[in-house]
């Protein structure tokens, strides 16, 4: 019987296979054989490139080993334009403006404030902006000015105090007049905010669901942080 004159991989050419004793009888193309192929590919290694090059990470600051979605990254785009361009003409003001209920100034506020300062982001924050004897609603007007991007950390506790048009609901007010506003939403949902604040519920914004508010954090830097 014939023996193959190809290494144990198989012939590399068409030519080598029909000049190989063994192989040049047994009638299928140069193309079907199993063992066919160049060393160092797989189908499972292309598939991985092409998978690799569509969910590449997105981010918008040189170097940043943040990952946003594709659906996140379309969401804190205007927000990144428009810190960019306030940084250019502002460049003394706060990065955010941190606006929350009352009843979360110690717990989930102050968590997300102290993740984002952790990451130095500069936020203008109630709990540590507001001086004793200073009036509430003057200095709530000073940061707003002096702040790039507002962010509204959504909770249940913030529609008790919507609701009751307090302090929370004048900042909402505010920060709904401008374009540089980005709901958080913490404990709630999107489909509640919008029986809230319909207007609030059609800007795009986060979730904490799945999420820790360093993850958040992370992901408002890097909108937020100008190179």
């Amino acid at each position: 019987m014939a023996q193959c004159t190809a290494p144990s991989q198989g012939h590399r050419t068409a030519s080598g296979r029909a000049n190989c004793p063994a192989c040049s009888n047994r009638g299928y193309s140069s193309y079907s054989n199993p063992s066919y192929y160049y060393p160092g590919y797989s189908s499972t290694a292309t598939s991985n490139r092409v998978s690799s090059s569509t969910s590449s990470k997105k981010s918008f600051r040189k170097g940043s080993t943040v990952s946003l979605s594709a659906t996140e990254y379309t969401t804190l785009k205007p927000v990144h334009e428009q810190s960019v361009k306030q940084a250019e003409t502002y460049p003394d003001k706060r990065d955010l403006f941190l606006c929350h209920a009352w009843d979360d100034r110690a717990g989930a506020a102050k968590e997300l404030h102290d993740a984002l300062e952790n990451l130095g982001v500069s936020v203008w924050f109630s709990e540590k902006d507001i001086e004793l004897g200073r009036s509430l609603t003057r200095s709530i007007d000073k940061g707003l000015k002096n702040s790039r991007i507002g962010i509204i950390l959504v909770t249940p506790s913030f529609y008790k105090r919507v609701d009751a048009a307090g302090i929370a609901e004048q900042e909402l007010s505010a920060l709904l007049r401008s374009d540089r506003v980005i709901p958080i939403v913490h404990e709630t949902t999107y489909e509640e905010l919008a029986e809230m604040s319909p207007l609030l519920a059609a800007r795009s914004g986060l979730n904490t669901e799945g999420s820790s508010f360093e993850d958040v954090a992370e992901k408002l830097a890097e909108a937020v942080l100008v190179d």
